[in-house]
């Protein structure tokens, strides 16, 4: 009993360090649906663990319904979960999750193959899932991976790794020691950044042909000629 309220007092935390908003445990526990449906979960995984027909799935289906979250019992998850708001996040049967994982609204860790056997996403330690995330099939996520908001990954990651895009494609490795490792890089952006360096170049480049033809304060007439 001890070791359970230990982890779900980590899932309050979790909540707390995560989340900007969060204002305290009670908050979390009262109005936070990751955290519910995560509690839930734990119910119905366990009878699941004990063989017991049709009931965890009830449970689960209860749980989506109050919710929005559907955690299959067979998920196997580990400590520190934080799901953010949580809309539409889907979990497999056979998904699992590490400890101090956090997934965002609409994330689905989903299904290919129609076979009995491991055919969900795993997560490792501290992987960051961005809203509206897919990741399909029997592939692993590594440690502290990020999958940004959108993506759809359909092969594996490796630790450390920043993954965006249709298919999902590594646009960045980050320190393990950066601090600053939880902040997802843009590509557009960088792209726009690239352009804006190059013109301003390109205008002190041009600012320097000028001045040294004499065109420096010409009027342009003159220039013309």
């Amino acid at each position: 009993m001890f070791r359970l309220l230990r982890s779900i007092k980590r899932d309050l935390d979790a909540a707390l360090a995560r989340d900007p908003a969060a204002r305290s445990r009670l908050e979390v526990l009262l109005a936070y649906p990751g955290f519910h449906a995560r509690q839930s979960h734990r119910v119905a995984h366990w009878l699941h663990r004990q063989g017991l027909p049709l009931v965890p799935r009830l449970i689960s289906h209860l749980g989506r319904g109050l919710t929005g979250i559907e955690i299959h019992p067979g998920a196997r998850i580990g400590e520190g979960l934080f799901i953010d708001h949580g809309m539409g996040v889907v979990i497999g049967e056979t998904a699992e999750i590490g400890d101090d994982v956090t997934l965002y609204q609409g994330v689905t860790l989903g299904g290919t193959s129609l076979k009995r056997r491991k055919r969900h996403p795993t997560l490792e330690d501290g992987v960051v899932v961005g809203a509206g995330a897919i990741i399909i099939g029997d592939v692993r996520i590594g440690a502290h991976a990020r999958v940004g908001a959108g993506s759809v990954v359909v092969s594996h990651v490796p630790p450390y790794a920043t993954v965006v895009g249709v298919p999902a494609h590594v646009v960045a490795y980050q320190d393990p020691g950066d601090d600053t490792r939880l902040r997802l890089p843009d590509p557009e952006w960088d792209r726009m950044e690239a352009i804006e360096k190059r013109i301003a170049a390109l205008d002190t480049e041009l600012a320097g042909l000028r001045a040294a033809i004499g065109l420096v304060g010409a009027r342009p007439e003159e220039e013309r000629l």
